[in-house]
């Protein structure tokens, strides 16, 4: 018998509508897309906030299903049969008990014939965890079936260095804040060359997000850094994957979806 998620309630509907927007992680070294991550929108293409600030504790599970099984089956969809990450956000307080409340992922992936090893899910912090041992348990849970983990938002609020020193996820996607600019302050250059070189220690893959310009991708780069994201590469792109270009001083390739 599957376990039973006593919070995720199929009678509650949700008061709106909302979307799927990707944008690609690329890696340089293979220059390729590596894979997407999944953000909410609006249905007509309205910023995340917009339907985050309508969730609240009575709908926040619906809601955290609802949305892993929008990302999947139309990941499942878009990626047709390519070998492809999918990112997923979620709050660990959105999930009960983990080997329950990821049911209906399973149930779309398999629907979507979308390989359920290809999934991530992203989880941050931005108060205080009140309760390790649960995430802990979530953590465990998901690499029992073979997720990846991935830590979002490294290096802001509480996302820092305590957290990775209680878990050890298979990725840290390092803040934004950190790199902006990154080419013009040696503070930064020297914290992300201490993160890369922890990581590296872990086995931990290091993922630069919010890149925006040449400079930065160039500094990030040297310091050993292969995965990235944002708007230098591509926007995210309402349920559709968007055209990926990358031209640098050693790197030039396309990617047409």
């Amino acid at each position: 018998m599957k376990p039973a998620c006593v919070g995720c309630h199929e009678d509650v509907q949700l008061p709106f509508e909302f979307k799927m927007a990707f944008q690609p992680i690329v890696d340089l070294t293979a220059q390729q897309v590596w894979g997407y991550e999944a953000l909410v929108r609006g249905v007509n293409g309205e910023p995340a906030q917009s339907i985050l600030s309508q969730v609240n504790d009575d709908i926040r599970y619906r809601f955290d299903q609802a949305s892993r099984v929008m990302a999947i089956e139309t990941a499942g969809a878009l990626f047709a049969g390519r070998d492809l990450r999918l990112s997923i956000n979620f709050m660990p307080n959105a999930v009960y008990e983990p080997s329950a409340c990821i049911q209906k992922s399973l149930a779309a992936a398999k629907r979507a014939q979308f390989p359920h090893r290809n999934l991530m899910f992203e989880f941050t912090e931005n108060e205080r965890m009140t309760d390790p041992a649960h995430v802990q348990r979530i953590v465990d849970a998901y690499r029992t079936f073979g997720f990846w983990t991935a830590l979002d938002d490294f290096g802001a609020g509480y996302a820092g260095l305590g957290l990775l020193a209680r878990w050890q996820p298979d990725l840290i996607k390092v803040d934004m804040e950190l790199l902006r600019d990154i080419h013009l302050s040696r503070a930064k250059q020297a914290i992300i060359a201490g993160i890369v070189g922890i990581a590296r220690t872990l086995d931990i893959e290091v993922l630069a997000e919010g890149v925006e310009n040449e400079q930065e991708l160039a500094v990030l780069r040297a310091a050993g850094i292969s995965l990235f994201q944002g708007y230098h590469f591509a926007k995210p792109t309402l349920m559709a994957l968007p055209e990926v270009s990358v031209i640098s001083e050693n790197t030039s390739f396309h990617v047409a979806v």
